[in-house]
């Protein structure tokens, strides 16, 4: 698929190593050097103004879309192509994924995991057939992707819905699996004897 534009979900905290710091960096200046619209959460802390003022100083174009609730606490970023302002987070999230082609996961705590897994949901249901994905950086998420794959042998989500979600070290090769992604064609629901329904 052709992607214009990618959602990145990340912490407003920088972490506890440069290393985040580092990866942030790197997708920021990827997503720029591929002509590729940044659209985030609007703030100006940790990793998600890193990332912004990464895609920034490489030429690309960054949206951010910040709660007014949040404006402060997140210190909306005032140097962005465009900063919109809405009333609360659900319009922050379904604004962002109104604006999206794709979805990438930076490390973060409970918001961005929140936000990786709706949008997750919404697709394994069927709202959208947009690919995502996990940067993963030095091991963050391995302990995420284990259980993810425990999810699928206690047969509470399917194979086909587990391989949605993209994952590699690089930012540059991340993108490239999810433009080839193609949309998961498999019914969610399991039966209530655990079996799977038919595709």
């Amino acid at each position: 698929m052709s992607l214009k534009s990618v959602c990145v979900f990340c912490g407003a905290s920088p972490g506890a190593r440069p290393i985040y710091r580092e990866a942030a960096e790197a997708l920021g200046r990827s997503l720029a050097e591929r002509g590729l619209t940044l659209i985030y959460g609007g703030g100006a802390v940790g990793l998600m103004g890193i990332v912004a003022d990464a895609a920034l100083a490489a030429g690309g174009e960054v949206i951010g879309i910040i709660p007014q609730s949040l404006e402060r606490a997140e210190i909306g970023h005032n140097g962005l192509t465009r900063l919109e302002v809405v009333d609360g987070m659900h319009a922050r999230k379904a604004r962002m994924a109104e604006l999206a082609d794709a979805f990438i996961a930076l490390p973060g705590g409970l918001g961005t995991l929140e936000e990786l897994f709706e949008v997750w949901t919404w697709g394994q249901l069927g709202y959208h057939a947009k690919p995502l994905g996990l940067l993963e950086v030095d091991g963050f998420y391995a302990r995420l992707t284990d259980f993810l794959d425990h999810l699928v042998a206690e047969r509470f989500v399917r194979e086909p819905h587990r391989a949605m979600l993209q994952i590699d070290e690089a930012p540059s090769a991340l993108l490239e699996r999810l433009a080839a992604w193609q949309p998961t064609v498999a019914p969610k629901w399991v039966d209530r004897t655990g079996q799977d329904t038919p595709p």
